[in-house]
C-alpha cells in the first residue's frame, strides 16, 4: 500500500515494460523503478533527487520513465554510486535529455564506460546499459542547500561509494547496505569489506543517520540497522571459523549457518548465494 504522499507516474501507453512510483522523504524525493512483467515489478531498483542532484539512475528498463518524470524538475547532475547495471542504465538518456554531467568514483569511471557482461537474470531483470563517459567525483559534492560528504566504501563492487550529508544525517549508501541478515552475496562481495564500509558510515555521522538504499527501503534509525548487520556478519564468521577448526568441510558449514543454500542462487546461475557468503566470511577471520 502507497504512503499518503505517494505518486504513481503514467506509464507510456507503447512500452507496458516498466513500473515507477515516487514520494518524498524531507526534502528527497525518491524514485523506485522496476521492469513489469504480469502486473507485477520484478526488483526495485531507486534513484534520489534532492536538490537538483540525482543519485542512480535505474536500469535501462525503466530509463523512459525516469526521464519522462524528471522533465521540468530542477536536475543540475547526477552521480552513480558505482559501475553496476541497476545503477546506471539511465545515464545516457538523462545526459542526451538534459544535457547534465554525471560523476562517479574513479575506479567506476571506466568501468561504466565499457559494454556490460550480464549475466542471464541481469539481463531480463534490469538489461544491459548503454556504456556511458561520466567524471570521477571530488571529495565533495555541492548543491545550492546542501553539501554531500564523498566516502568510499568498498565491500560490494570496486569504485562503489556512499553520500553523506553531514547536518541532516542523511545517506545515500547504494548497495553497502541492503538487509540486516545477509544470507548470500555474489563471488566478488568481501564480508570483510562491507563491514569496515559499514563502520566508516557510522564513524562519519555520529548522530542522526538516515539511510537511503538502492531498493528503496529508506531506514530512518539507519545507525541501528547498520550495527545490527556488522553484528551479525561477525556473529556469522566466529560461527563458520569454529565449525572450519572443527573440522567441518563447507558444505557442512553452509548447512549449519544457512540450512544448505539459497533458492536464490538457482535464479542467478549462482551468483547470489549462501556459500559465497560461507567463502567470505571464513576470508574474513584468516585477515
Amino acid at each position: 500500500m502507497r504512503r499518503p504522499d505517494d505518486e504513481c507516474v503514467p506509464r507510456n501507453r507503447f512500452r507496458e515494460t516498466a513500473m515507477i512510483e515516487i514520494n518524498a522523504f524531507e526534502d528527497i524525493t525518491r524514485i523506485k523503478m522496476s521492469r513489469e512483467m504480469d502486473g507485477r515489478a520484478l526488483y526495485w531498483v531507486a534513484a534520489y533527487l534532492v536538490d537538483g542532484l540525482l543519485i542512480d539512475t535505474g536500469c535501462s528498463y525503466t530509463s523512459e520513465e525516469l526521464t519522462s518524470f524528471l522533465r521540468g524538475k530542477p536536475l543540475n547532475r547526477a552521480v552513480n554510486t558505482h559501475f553496476h547495471e541497476d545503477h546506471i542504465g539511465g545515464n545516457r538518456q538523462l545526459m542526451d535529455a538534459f544535457g547534465i554531467d554525471i560523476f562517479a568514483h574513479a575506479d567506476s569511471v571506466p568501468l561504466i564506460a565499457r559494454e556490460a557482461e550480464l549475466y542471464p537474470y541481469q539481463e531480463v531483470v534490469w538489461g544491459y546499459p548503454e556504456p556511458t563517459r561520466v567524471k570521477p567525483l571530488g571529495d565533495t559534492v555541492k548543491t545550492g542547500k546542501y553539501e554531500f560528504r564523498v566516502i568510499e566504501t568498498p565491500g560490494h563492487s570496486a569504485g562503489h561509494v556512499a553520500l553523506l550529508e553531514e547536518s541532516k544525517g542523511w545517506c545515500f549508501s547504494g548497495d553497502i547496505f541492503s538487509r540486516e541478515n545477509l544470507k548470500f552475496i555474489r563471488p566478488e562481495e568481501d564480508a570483510a569489506g562491507l563491514v569496515a564500509s559499514m563502520n566508516k558510515i557510522l564513524e562519519s555521522a555520529p548522530g542522526r543517520l538516515v539511510l537511503f538504499t538502492s531498493v528503496g527501503k529508506i531506514i530512518e534509525d539507519g545507525r541501528r540497522a547498520l550495527t545490527a548487520c556488522i553484528g551479525n556478519l561477525n556473529g556469522l564468521a566466529k560461527r563458520a571459523r569454529a565449525l572450519a577448526d572443527e573440522g567441518r568441510d563447507r558444505e557442512e558449514i553452509l548447512t549449519a549457518l544457512f540450512g544448505g543454500e539459497n533458492a536464490f542462487s538457482q535464479l542467478t546461475n549462482g551468483q547470489f548465494s549462501s556459500r559465497n557468503l560461507v567463502n567470505s566470511l571464513l576470508a574474513m577471520t584468516e585477515q
